[in-house]
């Protein structure tokens, strides 16, 4: 049996340049985070199914907006701000870096954080912190090791182990997988952790019985 992903019906909702712009605290929501260049929007199209859901972009930071979309009439997906790689001016990090701080802080309806880091460069500072915070609230966290076709199995291997000891450190209940959009590695495991967190009803497609 698999589960039927709920994230096919995502639809964009609205973009919040400041928290005061955001849909009512109520419901759930779960946020991807990450450095602008850790493949976050990809990530999120190859969940959802969907090629132009969140926008792609050659140039890190071009997505300064919160930008939410609605799964049913509960549910939200997040996508933040990248952050740490932008070419923008110190000011503009800075204010990123309150806004995420906030959000993550104060608003009710999270459920969980997922943090998308390139597996070839993983757990920056700026990862770090933004662990840090979510465990200071008791926000559960999941890494997603980005572009992990791009290591070989040995190397994957390695490294996987080495973040999920890392996270663990920070929270005990932090986790982290390897993910590939290109591949399409790891989309089930994103999808059991995501489908937990939202509280979506546990239909699964049943295999067809045969006749005699």
């Amino acid at each position: 049996m698999t589960i039927i992903n709920p994230f096919r019906k995502a639809q964009y909702l609205m973009g919040a340049a400041q928290l005061a712009q955001l849909p009512p605290d109520a419901g759930f929501e779960v946020a991807f985070a990450g450095r602008s260049n850790a493949g976050k929007s990809s990530a999120l199209n190859t969940l959802c199914e969907q090629k132009s859901l969140a926008r792609t972009s050659k140039t890190p930071g071009r997505t300064q907006l919160i930008n939410l979309f609605t799964l049913d009439d509960e549910r939200r997906l997040v996508d933040l701000p990248g952050y740490g790689f932008a070419k923008v001016s110190l000011e503009i990090k800075h204010r990123w870096q309150a806004t995420l701080a906030q959000y993550l802080q104060e608003r009710d309806c999270l459920k969980g954080l997922v943090l998308l880091s390139d597996i070839r460069h993983p757990l920056k500072e700026v990862d770090l912190e933004m662990l840090h915070w979510a465990a200071e609230v008791g926000l559960p966290s999941h890494v997603l090791l980005s572009k992990s076709d791009k290591l070989k199995q040995s190397a994957k291997k390695s490294t996987l182990l080495s973040v999920k000891k890392s996270v663990k450190d920070i929270h005990p209940e932090f986790t982290a997988q390897a993910f590939s959009s290109l591949k399409r590695q790891g989309v089930d495991q994103l999808l059991t952790k995501l489908v937990e967190w939202y509280q979506f009803p546990t239909t699964k497609t049943e295999p067809k019985k045969t006749t005699d």
